[in-house]
């Protein structure tokens, strides 16, 4: 086998049609294809699975030319209720017309064209690719001691880690992320691998490492000895406005997409208080004013209502947690057009660490969270009715990489409706990043970045946990719940 796309066969039994990406290993006669999964299995075949070892270095050439195979043909996906990040009503039957990497049309009924490939989702739930504007993905807690983690994981660690952690995040059916921290070096390395195909994962912007004060939220050295030192640790620690221009501009020139700063206390971190406000007025708006005339946007991590309110003034973008606003910080997030980013899944997974595990946690930590996460769901629930933007965010790091969709069931818990909790992750993350021209709808021009689930998550949104079928750029990376070659990278 030398690993070129088969064209579709007769294999006595029925016509194989092959799809974009997807590699059948059927056994009873020996040859490789493309096909409905349920299908194969009924004649004895397996989906997904490498059986060999030619199989398997066909399988890892396909990763080099799905995508400039499929460049110049059309793909058409029957959509059997489509969900198209544009409108909020459903439409039932539709076929997205797929030209290369893009979307070409949308069109009603279940349309043919010649030589088209026909991707058959008529009896699932079709969206636009999900975006989750809070994760870390270089970064994991799996319950050991985050104190020594902290002076002995090197960025190579999380540079190999960062691999397997962005291929699950899309085959979660996340195909565009924002990373608000991790080391910046490596995460610009990993957004750029993942856009030259050499790496599996969704499409990143990046900020690098949080910028705030000395003793802040952020500053590498809380909680260790004062003598201890690393070479970088201060690079991400402004004080005053002078330091925070050229942190920015710094952060610009090796890559970064945007910036996070850290106005208020933290959760995770060691003896900070998350109601205080850390930042002085100056440094925030400097931030904000070199950022914005760089083309970059500005995240705030933010607890405390004054932390808010300040950063909303200044100019921020979006606020991440938000957890203390009140009625005056909603009428500010109106008035500015500020996004909230609420993150319910780490409270969620933090609290139960504190349970479960609290000798893992820095000493303080564990009473902030157990003072900061409930209230952080409410706060959702309030500022949603208050008509506040939100944007999908889970500050996924303690959570398992690839659990992202469980953020869901917990905003329609805190009073979102699903479509408004859909749109949040679609529609709305691509207006706060500031790609909608690209990502967030399925619509004429737009990246063909697709994602189905055969039961309604409008009727069960946690049915978005269990991703049936994802495409990015117009390559299948899962279908029927199974990775594909492109996927097994």
């Amino acid at each position: 086998m030398d690993g070129r796309v088969k064209p579709g066969h007769d294999d006595g039994v029925f016509k194989l049609r092959h799809y974009p990406g997807f590699l059948i290993l059927n056994e009873p006669s020996g040859c490789y294809d493309l096909k409905c999964a349920e299908r194969c299995k009924e004649l004895g075949g397996t989906v997904g699975k490498v059986i060999s070892v030619i199989a398997l270095f066909a399988a890892i050439a396909s990763v080099a030319i799905v995508g400039p195979a499929f460049a110049d043909t059309l793909t058409i996906i029957h959509a059997g209720r489509l969900i198209d990040g544009v409108s909020k009503t459903p439409r039932a039957k539709m076929s997205i017309v797929i030209n290369g990497d893009r979307v070409q049309s949308v069109e009603p009924g279940f349309i043919t064209r010649p030589n088209a490939k026909i991707i058959d989702l008529s009896n699932a739930t079709v969206l636009p690719g999900l975006i989750d504007c809070h994760v870390h993905l270089t970064a994991t807690f799996d319950g050991g001691n985050v104190v020594a983690e902290q002076v002995t994981r090197t960025a190579f660690n999380d540079a190999f880690d960062s691999v397997a952690y962005a291929r699950r995040t899309l085959l979660a059916g996340f195909t565009s992320v924002r990373d608000v921290g991790g080391a910046l070096s490596v995460v610009v390395a990993l957004r750029d691998a993942i856009k030259k195909g050499h790496i599996v994962g969704p499409r990143m912007w990046v900020s690098g490492d949080p910028l705030g004060p000395t003793g802040g939220h952020g500053d590498p050295r809380d909680g260790l000895d004062p003598l201890l030192s690393h070479a970088g640790w201060d690079d991400q620690v402004i004080d005053g406005a002078d330091e925070a221009r050229k942190a920015v501009r710094r952060y610009k020139r090796s890559g970064a997409d945007l910036i996070k700063i850290m106005p208020s206390g933290g959760v995770f971190s060691a003896n900070d208080d998350p109601q205080a406000l850390l930042m002085t007025d100056d440094e925030i708006k400097i931030v904000v004013e070199t950022a914005h005339a760089l083309g970059m946007k500005v995240a705030a991590h933010a607890h405390g209502k004054l932390a808010i309110d300040r950063a909303i003034k200044l100019g921020v973008d979006s606020i991440e947690h938000g957890t203390f606003g009140d009625a005056g910080s909603y009428g500010l997030y109106r008035s500015h057009g500020t996004y909230l980013v609420p993150t319910l899944l780490v409270a969620q997974v933090l609290l139960d660490v504190v349970r479960k595990n609290p000798a893992g946690l820095n000493p303080s930590s564990v009473k902030k969270a157990l003072d900061t996460a409930p209230r952080m769901q409410s706060n959702l629930g309030n500022a949603y009715r208050a008509g506040v933007k939100i944007a999908f965010g889970t500050d996924q790091f303690i959570s398992p990489h690839g659990q992202n969709a469980k953020e869901f069931p917990l905003l329609v818990q805190a009073g979102m409706k699903p479509i408004d909790a859909i749109f949040a992750a679609t529609a709305n993350a691509a207006d706060l990043i500031g790609d909608a021209k690209d990502i967030g709808s399925i619509r004429a021009g737009r990246y063909a970045d697709i994602v189905a689930v055969k039961p309604d998550p409008l009727a069960n949104i946690a049915a978005l946990e269990k991703m049936d079928f994802v495409m990015k750029s117009g390559v299948v990376y899962k279908w029927n719940g199974t990775p594909t070659a492109a996927g097994i990278q």
